[in-house]
């Protein structure tokens, strides 16, 4: 190959394009920023920190990524851009330098039953080519290995028109590899019918027992007893085989009941769309009780949870079938594929050998295909979606992380730090979101916010390398070097809690026993078997409460004085000081603006151009109907007390004329778990990650149990606020409950009274009980991976 000379000795002038070498944002002043503006070194690691709420996503992901997503949008045409999400323009001054940007945020995946990891990555997709051409027996194409696609035949006359219109008999058929026991989900659902009704007594002596049922209600109780289709004075025990029929399972009708049109459904399709599509975490407490205790998820029987049917299980290669392969842990599997030699389909194998490999390296190999997607935690999903982007030959680009470290052992986080490092040195510009240390330290250039969250932050703070972060007087600069330090003395356990002979997922037969009264940490490397430990060993009984990492979910017209119930109490004391009904108070009932129905804002549709949101002019953005704001409680009308912060609704609601104590309670709450800077009418779509799950923390707070399990509350912490948390598990173990904590960070495991360390490694190399005791022990022994991490961070 014949390669050109250079001529000449002397370097030409740079080059007009190598000028810009800068993302630069002016007067950026999305949610709570204050009119940024900074300059970003391109093809460099760059840093976002601050405390949580200080508006480090605000500025990455909602201005800068948003607003690349939006420009690359419209390089469409119109007619593609109409099929395309429409974000509006960030509020922002000047973007200059942007280049395309890949979010890779914390967003939990899709929880749809039939998502699982090997279909979120195409994996899935591949595997199944290859069974349809290498299985044995042949069964059809790569359909007839989805657990995602139905068995379909049909046949009858289609009309052509053609000519002579002309009738032609047909065919059709698709062979598919979903199991028609489950339908494709791998478990069948039981409602245990004693659950929701007494069937000794009749409708008309109020034989249900479902929550919020009363024997008075017009949509519920009534519909049944005078539908006309029952017997209401009749026990449900003598309803003939028709009335139970009709009682349990009737399609939806219209029914009047004294003159009013209401639909009548049978009673499982009205459980079913009344409570179990909805999010268990939002439900209050005794609802959530009442759904897990009379939904049961079993096994299918049929597919025995592989999900395909018994011809896809039959077709195998080298006696593997396909469902075998995707319950295979992924750096298993990956050795299967190595070994097998077939030229014919070498392209296929090339490329899957590839994604699997990507699972190993990115320390995901202790994973199956068949996993749902579901229950991954929020680091392992980000890691998940970082694979399509680990092998890619475009350079150039932008990537936005959102905390990638979350979720990982502190012997992991080096792995997550090459791999940022590699994008960036093959010519990307890396931006990420992050309070672990060990990540800032390995930054080109960090940009702290705050100086403390919601509108106490929203400027920059500190602009630099890490030496001068570490040098500058900022909330992060001076936590960088923070450790907390060994306990002298640990708390005696009041109690044991045993688990015997624990197998859930990759766990080997585990007996420990958690010490009860005291501050137990669970850790372990990343898939070792913690969460299988703790929540699938652990009884959800009446004295457990238990925070997970699952999303809450929640429109624009959620807040945190919805999700916690805080506003209950409220609307009940404006209605008693104003002697009017509770409903008036709340913008999602009668007391809503009707111009945008309580919304605060007007949305207009513009097709495939950004939609535009305008403040009502009706009620200037309050929400509520001009004669409802006229009604106050304490000098205040709803509208300001939805305004004030959690802080500032404490003192208002804690003394005086508004003294409400249900209030007060709840208030106390959120504020001890470090949010008494947000407002009570924030939506909930624009909360961080750690705000997130701080809220729900602050809501189980609530319920009345003994043991309280915690899976890393760490999770989008600043290093400052991680101070805050040590003295709330503190005050929650010293009022005589017993806290354990599934963690990695290695403040808590430091300021633990009991250490249960899993491992030695992921999958099946984990499962296994290393290490039980002090923390101080830990660490002089030194036996373990944790050990090794806890006596380097504690400076032994």
């Amino acid at each position: 190959m014949s390669k050109a000379t250079r001529t000449g000795t002397q370097s030409p002038a740079p080059h007009a394009a190598d000028s810009h070498d800068l993302i630069r944002v002016h007067g950026a002043r999305e949610n709570n920023l204050k009119d940024v503006s900074i300059e970003i070194p391109k093809r460099r690691l760059t840093v976002f920190t601050g405390v949580s709420g200080s508006g480090k996503s605000s500025l990455v992901f909602d201005t800068i990524a948003a607003e690349s997503q939006r420009l690359i949008n419209e390089t469409y045409s119109a007619f593609v851009q109409g099929f395309m999400p429409t974000p509006s323009r960030p509020e922002v001054d000047v973007l200059d330098g942007l280049t395309t940007a890949i979010s890779v945020d914390q967003q939990r995946m899709g929880g749809d039953p039939r998502s699982t990891v090997g279909t979120a990555t195409d994996a899935n997709a591949m595997l199944r080519i290859l069974f349809s051409r290498l299985g044995e027996p042949h069964i059809g194409p790569p359909s007839a290995y989805s657990f995602n696609t139905a068995s379909v035949r049909a046949s009858g006359a289609i009309t052509v028109e053609r000519g002579a219109r002309k009738a032609v008999k047909a065919t059709y058929s698709r062979t598919g590899g979903m199991c028609t026991g489950c339908e494709g989900r791998g478990t069948v659902s039981d409602i245990d019918l004693t659950q929701l009704y007494d069937d000794s007594k009749s409708l008309a002596e109020g034989a249900f027992t479902i929550p919020g049922w009363k024997s008075d209600s017009f949509f519920t109780v009534r519909v049944y007893a005078e539908s006309g289709l029952l017997d209401p004075h009749k026990p449900i025990r003598e309803f003939t085989k028709k009335e139970m029929r009709d009682f349990l399972h009737h399609e939806p009708t219209k029914v009047k009941v004294e003159g009013v049109n209401l639909t009548y459904e049978g009673l499982i399709p009205k459980i079913q769309k009344s409570f179990l599509s909805k999010d268990k975490e939002a439900m209050q407490p005794h609802i959530r009780a009442f759904v897990e205790r009379a939904v049961t998820f079993t096994t299918c029987p049929d597919c025995d949870g592989t999900r395909l049917s018994e011809g896809a299980r039959s077709s195998k290669i080298n006696k593997v079938s396909i469902a075998d392969a995707c319950a295979m842990e992924i750096r298993d599997l990956a050795g299967w594929v190595r070994d097998l030699d077939e030229p014919s389909v070498t392209p296929l194998l090339t490329a899957l050998q590839h994604t699997l490999d990507s699972f190993v390296e990115i320390g995901l190999g202790y994973l199956s295909l068949d996993r749902p997607s579901g229950t991954l935690s929020g680091g392992e999903a980000q890691r998940v979606k970082m694979i399509r982007h680990l092998g890619s030959s475009l350079t150039d680009v932008t990537y936005v992380f959102d905390e990638p470290t979350t979720g990982l052992h502190p012997h992991d986080i080096q792995r997550m730090n090459d791999l940022l490092l590699r994008l960036r040195d093959k010519g990307n510009t890396v931006l990420v979101v992050e309070h672990k240390p060990e990540v800032i330290a390995i930054a080109d250039h960090v940009v702290d916010l705050g100086p403390g969250a919601g509108t106490a932050g929203g400027t920059v703070c500190f602009e630099g390398t890490v030496e001068g972060l570490r040098a500058g007087d900022t909330v992060t600069g001076r936590h960088l070097d923070d450790r907390v330090t060994l306990k002298e003395t640990v708390r005696t356990p009041t109690g044991r809690l045993p688990i015997r002979g624990a197998t859930t997922h990759n766990l080997q037969g585990v007996d420990v026993d958690i010490p009860l009264g005291v501050l137990a940490v669970v850790t372990g490397v990343a898939g070792s078997g913690k969460s299988s430990l703790v929540h699938g060993s652990i009884s959800a009984d009446a004295g457990v409460v238990s925070v997970d990492q699952g999303a809450i979910r929640g429109s624009r017209r959620s807040n945190p004085a919805t999700y916690t119930g805080l506003l209950d109490p409220i609307r009940k004391a404006f209605a008693k000081a104003n002697d009017v009904k509770p409903a008036l108070f709340s913008a999602n009932s009668e007391g809503a603006c009707p111009t945008c129905n309580g919304a605060g804002v007007i949305y207009t549709d513009l097709a495939m151009m950004a939609g535009v949101a305008t403040t009502c002019e009706d009620c200037e953005g309050k929400r509520y109907q001009p004669s409802v704001l006229e009604y106050h409680l304490g000098g205040r009308d709803i509208s300001e007390v939805l305004a004030m912060s959690v802080t500032e609704a404490g003192e208002f609601f804690g003394d005086g004329e508004a003294a409400t104590p249900a209030a007060h309670r709840i208030l106390t709450r959120l504020a001890d778990v470090g949010l008494g800077y947000l407002s009570l009418g924030q939506p909930l779509t624009t909360l961080s990650g750690g705000e997130r799950q701080r809220l729900k923390l602050a809501t189980h707070m609530a319920e009345k149990g003994g043991v309280y399990v915690l899976d890393e509350p760490t999770a989008g912490l600043h290093l400052a606020d991680v101070e805050q948390l040590l003295g709330l598990l503190d005050r929650l173990v010293d009022s005589g409950k017993s806290v354990i904590v599934v963690e990695h960070h290695q403040a808590v495991m430091a300021h633990a009274d009991w250490i249960i360390d899993l491992g030695p490694g992921a999958g099946h190399d984990g499962g296994r009980i290393v290490f039980e005791g002090t923390p101080a022990d830990l660490v002089a022994a030194r036996s373990t991976l944790t050990g090794e991490h806890l006596a380097a961070y504690v400076g032994t």
